[in-house]
């Protein structure tokens, strides 16, 4: 296996984990059984705890979801919804 066969394999690994966490979540939201605890904002905080806890330090935690809020209007192509 080549150098780049091992790094596509790398990324493939994260953006499938990633992808499974979003429709994890994509699935909580929508059987949530308590309306009034919106799910998103409560997985968002509990998830830069758990970075933390593994080690991101706390600037790193916050430019990497700034920079994800910042990205993703161009991403959104300026709809609010899919």
């Amino acid at each position: 296996m080549s150098e780049r066969d091992a790094d596509d394999e790398w990324q493939d690994r994260w953006m499938a984990e990633v992808s499974q966490l979003a429709d994890t979540l994509t699935e909580m939201h929508r059987t949530n059984p308590w309306p009034n605890v919106p799910l998103l904002p409560a997985a968002m905080n509990y998830l830069m705890a758990e970075l933390w806890d593994r080690g991101f330090t706390q600037t790193q935690i916050r430019e990497a979801f700034d920079a994800a809020s910042g990205d993703l209007p161009r991403y959104a192509a300026g709809k609010e919804r899919r």
